[in-house]
This record gives C-alpha cells, structure tokens and sequence, in this order.
C-alpha cells in the first residue's frame, strides 16, 4: 500500500504528471501512424523523467562538488556571502521577504562560520531591485542580525545580479575596507564559478561551501526513480552551473 501511494503521488504531481501525460500523448502519435513526432515526443518525456530522478540530479551536482574541500581552519580577514535569491513581498518575524531555501543554507553558514571567526561579513546580492523587487542583501542581514551577527559586522553590497557582479562589487568594497583574504561562501556547487569571477577581478580567495547538494555515498532506493520535483530543481541548478562555467570559458574567465 505504501509503495502504491507513492508511486500514484509521483504521477499525480509535477513533474509527473507532465511526463504522464507526454509518454501519453506519444503514444498515441505513434498508434496514429506518426511515429517520428511520437518518438520524439517520448524522448522528451523520458529526458525530463530522468532529470527528475534523485540519480541522475546526484551524479550533476557531484560533478560540480566532488573536488569541493571543506576547508578544517579556514582564515581571512572578511566573509563574503553571495546571496542565491528571496522570497519577495510575504510576511517575516521581523520584517517583509525571506531568503530563499539555497540562501537560508548560506545564512545559515556565515552566522556558523562568524561565531568562530568573528570576522565582518560583505552580503552581496541586488536580485530584481531595479524592477522594483526587494534586493537580496538587506533581507540577509536582517537575518544575519536576528540571529546574533551585530550591525556593525555587516557590509552590504546591494546591486549585484549575478555572480559576476558579486565579485566585481565586493572586490570594490574589500579595497576600500583593506581586506585581502576574503572567505567567499556560497553553496558547494557555485564554489568553481564563483572562484574563477573572484579571479577575473583580481581577488582570490578561500573558498567555503555552505553546504553540499551530492554525496558520492548516497544510497540509491527504488523510490529515487520516481520523478520528483526535488530532484528536478537540482538537475537544473547543477545544469545552471554547467552553462554558466561554459560561458566562462568562452569569454575567457
């Protein structure tokens, strides 16, 4: 019974459902003489299942992560958070918009890092502030504060979009503050592209992963090769990084 619920709640939800309904439709194209568009229709449909199984999201992000240390001393002279997006315009303890789960995970991280450090800390992220959206950074350090980083340790750099600006515009802050031995923290599989942006704007710096999305150990059970919306977000976010390390090395980063 246990398995039977969860395999039909697979089916029922996105991305199942989705998939249901294109290996259906597939199959009637083929059963109506139009075999090619049929097949390619399942390809499709079979592709988005396996980005959607645990497996095959894992193996992406370990890519990404396999070669990322969790550094056992980590030392510098300031903490630079990048920020991974909020959730705008919804209600907080102590304000309006939150961050994001990936963001949590880095808040999360500097206010562990920064208990044993004592370290200032740069929160960088603009997000859509010039669309009229929260930016990302004043939301960090609201958090930050809440729970137990002071006001005066925290630096925000509040127009960055992507992770090109990140670097661009905290390396502008850390040479006008003196700091030189950055510990740039973000989650575990923007570690590479953020190293070669930090990089490109002449500031290298000791890189810490918040935390991981993979495990070379994880066990693999039957339910893992169901879709699941989990797993779809993580393929694509690991798939998000490959474009962006491949536009780096295009440009020349």
């Amino acid at each position: 019974m246990f398995a039977a619920k969860k395999v039909i709640a697979s089916f029922l939800l996105p991305p199942g459902i989705f998939i249901l309904l294109i290996v259906l439709v597939s199959m009637g194209l083929i059963y109506r003489k139009r075999g090619r568009l049929g097949l390619v229709n399942l390809a499709v449909g079979l592709s988005l299942w396996a980005l959607s199984t645990a497996p095959l999201a894992n193996t992406l992000m370990q890519g990404l992560e396999a070669d990322v240390p969790m550094p056992a001393a980590p030392a510098g002279d300031v903490i630079i958070v990048l920020g991974g997006g909020i959730i705008d315009h919804v209600p907080d303890l102590t304000g309006t918009a939150v961050p994001s789960p990936r963001t949590m995970g880095r808040v999360v991280a500097a206010v562990r890092l920064y208990q044993r450090l004592r370290l200032p800390i740069i929160v960088s992220g603009g997000g859509g502030a010039e669309d009229g959206a929260v930016a990302e950074a004043p939301v960090v350090k609201r958090f930050l504060q809440d729970l137990g980083v002071p006001a005066s340790m925290i630096i925000i750099e509040d127009r960055a979009r992507d992770t090109q600006e990140n670097a661009r515009f905290s390396a502008v802050i850390c040479r006008r503050h003196g700091f030189t031995r950055p510990i740039v923290l973000t989650s575990a599989y923007h570690l590479k592209r953020a190293r070669r942006a930090f990089e490109a704007v002449g500031l290298p710096a000791v890189l810490f992963p918040a935390y991981f999305a993979s495990s070379a150990d994880r066990p693999v059970t039957w339910r893992d090769w169901l879709p699941q919306a989990k797993a779809l977000f993580t393929a694509s976010s690991a798939l998000h990084e490959y474009l962006g390390l491949f536009y780096y090395r295009l440009v020349g980063r």
